[in-house]
Protein backbone atom coordinates (compact mmCIF):
# COMPACT_ATOMS: atom_id res chain seq x y z
CA UNK A 1 0.00 0.00 0.00
CA UNK A 2 2.88 2.33 0.89
CA UNK A 3 4.54 1.68 -2.49
CA UNK A 4 1.40 2.79 -4.30
CA UNK A 5 1.25 6.20 -2.61
CA UNK A 6 4.17 7.80 -4.57
CA UNK A 7 2.66 6.50 -7.85
CA UNK A 8 -0.77 7.91 -6.98
CA UNK A 9 0.83 11.19 -5.93
CA UNK A 10 2.76 11.44 -9.22
CA UNK A 11 -0.39 10.64 -11.19
CA UNK A 12 -2.39 13.32 -9.35
CA UNK A 13 0.41 15.83 -9.92
CA UNK A 14 0.47 15.04 -13.65
CA UNK A 15 -3.32 15.36 -13.94
CA UNK A 16 -3.15 18.67 -12.07
CA UNK A 17 -0.49 20.01 -14.47
CA UNK A 18 -2.52 18.90 -17.49
CA UNK A 19 -5.62 20.66 -16.14
CA UNK A 20 -3.58 23.78 -15.47
CA UNK A 21 -2.14 23.74 -18.99
CA UNK A 22 -5.58 23.19 -20.51
CA UNK A 23 -6.99 26.08 -18.48
CA UNK A 24 -4.16 28.40 -19.56
CA UNK A 25 -4.56 27.38 -23.20
CA UNK A 26 -8.27 28.19 -23.00
CA UNK A 27 -7.45 31.61 -21.53
CA UNK A 28 -4.95 32.24 -24.35
CA UNK A 29 -7.64 31.26 -26.88
CA UNK A 30 -10.24 33.60 -25.38
CA UNK A 31 -7.96 36.63 -24.90
CA UNK A 32 -6.21 36.22 -28.28
CA UNK A 33 -9.55 35.79 -30.07
CA UNK A 34 -10.93 39.00 -28.53
CA UNK A 35 -7.86 40.98 -29.55
CA UNK A 36 -7.83 39.38 -33.01
CA UNK A 37 -11.39 40.62 -33.64
CA UNK A 38 -10.55 44.11 -32.36
CA UNK A 39 -7.36 44.41 -34.41
CA UNK A 40 -9.07 43.05 -37.53
CA UNK A 41 -11.84 45.65 -37.17
CA UNK A 42 -9.33 48.47 -36.71
CA UNK A 43 -7.32 47.24 -39.72
CA UNK A 44 -10.41 47.16 -41.92
CA UNK A 45 -11.88 50.48 -40.76
CA UNK A 46 -8.79 52.69 -40.62
CA UNK A 47 -6.09 53.48 -43.14
CA UNK A 48 -5.30 56.17 -45.68
CA UNK A 49 -9.08 56.48 -45.87
CA UNK A 50 -11.25 55.83 -42.80
CA UNK A 51 -14.38 53.76 -43.38
CA UNK A 52 -17.25 53.50 -40.91
CA UNK A 53 -18.26 50.17 -39.41
CA UNK A 54 -21.70 50.45 -41.07
CA UNK A 55 -20.04 50.79 -44.48
CA UNK A 56 -17.85 47.79 -43.68
CA UNK A 57 -20.95 45.77 -42.81
CA UNK A 58 -22.74 46.91 -45.97
CA UNK A 59 -19.73 45.92 -48.10
CA UNK A 60 -20.06 42.39 -46.71
CA UNK A 61 -23.85 42.02 -46.66
CA UNK A 62 -24.88 44.26 -49.59
CA UNK A 63 -21.82 44.62 -51.78
CA UNK A 64 -22.02 47.36 -54.42
CA UNK A 65 -19.32 47.05 -57.08
CA UNK A 66 -19.75 50.74 -57.95
CA UNK A 67 -19.08 51.88 -54.38
CA UNK A 68 -15.37 52.74 -53.94
CA UNK A 69 -15.46 52.10 -50.17
CA UNK A 70 -16.99 48.66 -50.71
CA UNK A 71 -14.25 47.84 -53.20
CA UNK A 72 -11.54 48.95 -50.76
CA UNK A 73 -12.99 46.78 -47.99
CA UNK A 74 -13.75 43.69 -50.07
CA UNK A 75 -10.68 43.57 -52.32
CA UNK A 76 -8.07 45.19 -50.07
CA UNK A 77 -8.61 45.36 -46.36
CA UNK A 78 -10.50 42.14 -45.61
CA UNK A 79 -8.07 39.96 -47.63
CA UNK A 80 -5.15 41.67 -45.89
CA UNK A 81 -6.62 41.18 -42.40
CA UNK A 82 -7.38 37.52 -43.15
CA UNK A 83 -3.96 36.92 -44.69
CA UNK A 84 -1.96 38.17 -41.70
CA UNK A 85 -4.12 36.10 -39.35
CA UNK A 86 -3.61 32.94 -41.40
CA UNK A 87 0.10 33.49 -42.01
CA UNK A 88 0.74 34.29 -38.33
CA UNK A 89 -1.02 31.07 -37.32
CA UNK A 90 0.75 28.99 -40.00
CA UNK A 91 4.26 30.22 -39.15
CA UNK A 92 3.79 29.97 -35.37
CA UNK A 93 2.53 26.37 -35.61
CA UNK A 94 5.32 25.47 -38.05
CA UNK A 95 7.88 26.89 -35.62
CA UNK A 96 6.39 25.01 -32.67
CA UNK A 97 6.48 21.72 -34.59
CA UNK A 98 10.09 22.29 -35.71
CA UNK A 99 11.23 23.07 -32.16
CA UNK A 100 9.53 19.92 -30.88
CA UNK A 101 10.81 17.41 -33.39
CA UNK A 102 14.38 18.80 -33.54
CA UNK A 103 14.57 19.53 -29.78
CA UNK A 104 16.16 22.80 -30.83
CA UNK A 105 15.08 26.06 -29.20
CA UNK A 106 16.35 28.07 -32.18
CA UNK A 107 14.40 26.12 -34.80
CA UNK A 108 12.01 28.14 -36.94
CA UNK A 109 11.11 28.39 -40.66
CA UNK A 110 13.04 31.66 -41.05
CA UNK A 111 16.27 30.36 -39.48
CA UNK A 112 16.31 26.84 -40.91
CA UNK A 113 16.14 27.68 -44.62
CA UNK A 114 12.48 26.78 -45.03
CA UNK A 115 11.31 30.31 -45.91
CA UNK A 116 14.30 30.93 -48.17
CA UNK A 117 13.78 27.67 -50.05
CA UNK A 118 10.18 28.65 -50.76
CA UNK A 119 11.11 32.13 -51.99
CA UNK A 120 13.92 30.69 -54.15
CA UNK A 121 11.64 28.24 -55.97
CA UNK A 122 8.97 30.95 -56.39
CA UNK A 123 11.64 33.12 -58.05
CA UNK A 124 12.44 30.32 -60.49
CA UNK A 125 8.72 29.89 -61.20
CA UNK A 126 8.25 33.62 -61.87
CA UNK A 127 11.23 33.64 -64.26
CA UNK A 128 10.76 30.38 -66.15
CA UNK A 129 7.03 29.66 -65.78
CA UNK A 130 5.27 33.05 -65.58
CA UNK A 131 1.53 33.12 -65.16
CA UNK A 132 1.19 29.87 -63.22
CA UNK A 133 -2.16 29.47 -61.40
CA UNK A 134 -2.25 30.07 -57.66
CA UNK A 135 -2.43 26.45 -56.53
CA UNK A 136 0.68 25.58 -58.56
CA UNK A 137 2.56 28.48 -56.97
CA UNK A 138 1.59 27.14 -53.53
CA UNK A 139 2.75 23.62 -54.45
CA UNK A 140 6.06 24.94 -55.81
CA UNK A 141 6.50 27.03 -52.68
CA UNK A 142 6.04 23.86 -50.60
CA UNK A 143 8.63 22.09 -52.74
CA UNK A 144 11.00 24.98 -52.03
CA UNK A 145 10.33 24.67 -48.28
CA UNK A 146 11.26 20.99 -48.41
CA UNK A 147 14.42 21.70 -50.41
CA UNK A 148 15.52 24.46 -48.02
CA UNK A 149 14.97 22.30 -44.94
CA UNK A 150 16.71 19.30 -46.56
CA UNK A 151 19.77 21.40 -47.41
CA UNK A 152 20.10 22.85 -43.91
CA UNK A 153 19.58 19.59 -42.02
CA UNK A 154 21.64 17.69 -44.61
CA UNK A 155 24.65 19.97 -44.10
CA UNK A 156 24.04 19.97 -40.37
CA UNK A 157 24.23 16.17 -40.25
CA UNK A 158 27.59 15.96 -42.07
CA UNK A 159 29.34 18.76 -40.13
CA UNK A 160 30.72 18.01 -36.68
CA UNK A 161 28.14 19.11 -34.08
CA UNK A 162 26.22 20.65 -36.96
CA UNK A 163 22.86 19.79 -35.42
CA UNK A 164 23.54 21.77 -32.25
CA UNK A 165 21.17 24.75 -31.95
CA UNK A 166 23.63 27.58 -32.68
CA UNK A 167 25.49 25.78 -35.46
CA UNK A 168 22.28 24.72 -37.14
CA UNK A 169 21.04 28.32 -36.99
CA UNK A 170 24.32 29.50 -38.56
CA UNK A 171 24.07 26.87 -41.31
CA UNK A 172 20.45 27.89 -41.92
CA UNK A 173 21.43 31.56 -42.17
CA UNK A 174 24.28 30.81 -44.59
CA UNK A 175 22.16 28.59 -46.86
CA UNK A 176 19.26 31.05 -46.69
CA UNK A 177 21.55 33.93 -47.68
CA UNK A 178 23.03 31.84 -50.50
CA UNK A 179 19.58 30.95 -51.89
CA UNK A 180 18.43 34.57 -51.59
CA UNK A 181 21.55 35.80 -53.41
CA UNK A 182 21.14 33.31 -56.26
CA UNK A 183 17.45 34.22 -56.55
CA UNK A 184 18.29 37.95 -56.66
CA UNK A 185 20.91 37.39 -59.36
CA UNK A 186 18.47 35.37 -61.47
CA UNK A 187 15.71 37.97 -60.99
CA UNK A 188 18.06 40.82 -62.00
CA UNK A 189 19.35 38.96 -65.05
CA UNK A 190 15.83 38.23 -66.31
CA UNK A 191 14.58 41.70 -65.24
CA UNK A 192 11.84 40.52 -62.90
CA UNK A 193 13.31 42.01 -59.71
CA UNK A 194 10.21 44.10 -59.03
CA UNK A 195 7.92 41.08 -59.21
CA UNK A 196 10.17 38.85 -57.10
CA UNK A 197 10.80 41.59 -54.49
CA UNK A 198 7.20 41.19 -53.34
CA UNK A 199 7.98 37.72 -51.95
CA UNK A 200 11.19 38.83 -50.26
CA UNK A 201 9.82 42.05 -48.74
CA UNK A 202 6.30 40.67 -48.06
CA UNK A 203 3.20 41.77 -49.91
CA UNK A 204 0.48 41.92 -47.26
CA UNK A 205 -0.73 45.18 -48.76
CA UNK A 206 -1.54 43.47 -52.07
CA UNK A 207 -2.89 40.03 -51.16
CA UNK A 208 -4.49 38.16 -54.04
CA UNK A 209 -8.02 37.18 -52.83
CA UNK A 210 -8.01 34.07 -55.06
CA UNK A 211 -4.67 32.95 -53.58
CA UNK A 212 -6.06 33.61 -50.12
CA UNK A 213 -8.98 31.21 -50.60
CA UNK A 214 -6.68 28.62 -52.18
CA UNK A 215 -4.32 28.76 -49.22
CA UNK A 216 -6.97 27.91 -46.62
CA UNK A 217 -7.36 24.17 -47.43
CA UNK A 218 -3.57 23.66 -47.48
CA UNK A 219 -3.25 25.46 -44.15
CA UNK A 220 -6.09 23.47 -42.60
CA UNK A 221 -4.40 20.21 -43.62
CA UNK A 222 -1.06 21.36 -42.20
CA UNK A 223 -2.57 22.47 -38.89
CA UNK A 224 -4.63 19.28 -38.61
CA UNK A 225 -1.49 17.16 -39.11
CA UNK A 226 0.31 19.20 -36.44
CA UNK A 227 -2.52 18.82 -33.93
CA UNK A 228 -2.91 15.09 -34.64
CA UNK A 229 0.87 14.65 -34.18
CA UNK A 230 1.03 16.81 -31.04
CA UNK A 231 1.24 13.96 -28.52
CA UNK A 232 3.90 12.17 -30.58
CA UNK A 233 5.86 15.44 -30.91
CA UNK A 234 5.81 15.82 -27.11
CA UNK A 235 7.27 12.33 -26.72
CA UNK A 236 9.88 12.99 -29.43
CA UNK A 237 10.89 16.22 -27.69
CA UNK A 238 11.86 14.18 -24.61
CA UNK A 239 14.78 12.63 -26.53
CA UNK A 240 15.54 9.77 -28.90
CA UNK A 241 16.10 7.14 -26.19
CA UNK A 242 12.98 8.02 -24.20
CA UNK A 243 10.84 8.10 -27.36
CA UNK A 244 12.18 4.72 -28.52
CA UNK A 245 11.60 3.27 -25.05
CA UNK A 246 7.97 4.37 -25.24
CA UNK A 247 7.55 2.65 -28.61
CA UNK A 248 7.61 5.84 -30.62
CA UNK A 249 8.34 5.55 -34.35
CA UNK A 250 10.49 8.67 -34.37
CA UNK A 251 11.29 8.67 -38.10
CA UNK A 252 7.61 8.45 -39.05
CA UNK A 253 6.74 11.23 -36.58
CA UNK A 254 9.49 13.48 -37.95
CA UNK A 255 8.44 12.87 -41.57
CA UNK A 256 4.78 13.60 -40.84
CA UNK A 257 5.67 16.64 -38.75
CA UNK A 258 8.04 18.06 -41.37
CA UNK A 259 5.33 17.56 -43.99
CA UNK A 260 3.11 19.73 -41.81
CA UNK A 261 5.88 22.36 -41.60
CA UNK A 262 6.36 22.29 -45.39
CA UNK A 263 2.61 22.70 -45.99
CA UNK A 264 2.27 25.61 -43.58
CA UNK A 265 5.45 27.48 -44.49
CA UNK A 266 5.08 26.96 -48.24
CA UNK A 267 1.51 28.26 -48.12
CA UNK A 268 2.48 31.28 -46.01
CA UNK A 269 5.35 32.32 -48.30
CA UNK A 270 3.27 31.84 -51.46
CA UNK A 271 0.53 34.02 -49.96
CA UNK A 272 2.49 37.01 -48.59
CA UNK A 273 6.21 36.30 -48.96
CA UNK A 274 8.93 35.82 -46.34
CA UNK A 275 8.22 36.93 -42.78
CA UNK A 276 10.86 36.20 -40.15
CA UNK A 277 10.82 35.33 -36.43
CA UNK A 278 7.10 34.58 -35.94
CA UNK A 279 7.88 30.85 -35.77
CA UNK A 280 10.74 31.49 -33.34
CA UNK A 281 9.17 33.90 -30.85
CA UNK A 282 5.57 32.68 -30.45
CA UNK A 283 6.19 28.99 -29.53
CA UNK A 284 8.56 30.12 -26.75
CA UNK A 285 6.01 32.54 -25.32
CA UNK A 286 3.29 29.86 -25.44
CA UNK A 287 5.60 27.23 -23.94
CA UNK A 288 6.37 29.58 -21.05
CA UNK A 289 2.63 29.99 -20.42
CA UNK A 290 1.32 26.43 -20.88
CA UNK A 291 4.27 24.10 -20.29
CA UNK A 292 6.08 21.55 -22.46
CA UNK A 293 3.11 19.53 -23.75
CA UNK A 294 2.64 20.14 -27.50
CA UNK A 295 -1.04 19.25 -27.24
CA UNK A 296 -1.31 22.72 -25.69
CA UNK A 297 1.65 24.47 -27.34
CA UNK A 298 0.37 23.94 -30.88
CA UNK A 299 -3.21 25.27 -30.35
CA UNK A 300 -1.81 28.11 -28.24
CA UNK A 301 0.70 29.01 -30.97
CA UNK A 302 -2.10 28.94 -33.54
CA UNK A 303 -4.12 31.75 -31.95
CA UNK A 304 -1.21 33.71 -30.49
CA UNK A 305 0.62 33.64 -33.83
CA UNK A 306 -2.47 35.02 -35.56
CA UNK A 307 -2.79 37.75 -32.92
CA UNK A 308 0.93 38.62 -32.99
CA UNK A 309 1.22 39.06 -36.75
CA UNK A 310 -2.05 41.00 -37.02
CA UNK A 311 -0.73 43.34 -34.31
CA UNK A 312 2.61 43.68 -36.15
CA UNK A 313 0.70 44.51 -39.33
CA UNK A 314 -1.25 47.23 -37.53
CA UNK A 315 1.95 48.68 -36.04
CA UNK A 316 3.66 48.60 -39.45
CA UNK A 317 0.91 50.76 -40.92
CA UNK A 318 1.22 53.49 -38.27
CA UNK A 319 4.95 53.36 -37.44
CA UNK A 320 5.75 55.91 -40.13
CA UNK A 321 2.26 57.12 -41.04
CA UNK A 322 1.12 57.95 -43.73
CA UNK A 323 3.87 55.76 -45.22
CA UNK A 324 3.79 52.01 -44.61
CA UNK A 325 6.68 50.16 -42.98
CA UNK A 326 7.20 46.56 -44.21
CA UNK A 327 5.76 44.13 -41.68
CA UNK A 328 9.04 42.19 -41.70
CA UNK A 329 10.78 45.20 -40.15
CA UNK A 330 8.42 45.06 -37.15
CA UNK A 331 8.82 41.29 -36.63
CA UNK A 332 12.60 41.65 -36.94
CA UNK A 333 12.74 44.47 -34.36
CA UNK A 334 11.04 42.08 -31.92
CA UNK A 335 12.67 38.87 -33.13
CA UNK A 336 16.38 39.75 -33.23
CA UNK A 337 16.70 40.69 -29.51
CA UNK A 338 14.67 37.58 -28.65
CA UNK A 339 16.99 35.45 -30.82
CA UNK A 340 20.10 36.89 -29.12
CA UNK A 341 18.52 36.29 -25.72
CA UNK A 342 17.94 32.62 -26.59
CA UNK A 343 21.52 32.19 -27.82
CA UNK A 344 22.86 33.72 -24.61
CA UNK A 345 20.66 31.77 -22.22
CA UNK A 346 20.36 28.36 -23.86
CA UNK A 347 21.98 28.48 -27.29
CA UNK A 348 24.11 25.39 -26.76
CA UNK A 349 21.31 23.30 -25.32
CA UNK A 350 18.65 21.15 -26.84
CA UNK A 351 15.38 21.46 -25.04
CA UNK A 352 14.46 18.65 -22.70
Amino acid sequence: MGDEEPVVSLYKEKVSKLKQSAKRTLIIFIISSIFIVLIALISIMFGTKDISILTVWDSISQFDANNADHQIVRTGRIPRAMAVLLVGAFLAVAGAVMQGITRNYLASPSLMGVNDGSAFVITLAVVFFPGLPGYQMILLSMLGSAIGAALVFGFGSIIKNGLSPVRLAIIGTIIGTFLSSIASAIAMYFQVSQTVAAWYNTKVQSVDPDMLWLSIPFGVIGITLAIVSARAITITSLGEDVAAGLGQKTKAVRLLSMFSVVLLTGTAVALVGKIAFVGLVIPHVVRFLVGEDYRFIIPGSLVMGAFFLSLCDLVSRYLNYPFETPIGVVTTIIGVPFFLYLIRTRGGEKHA
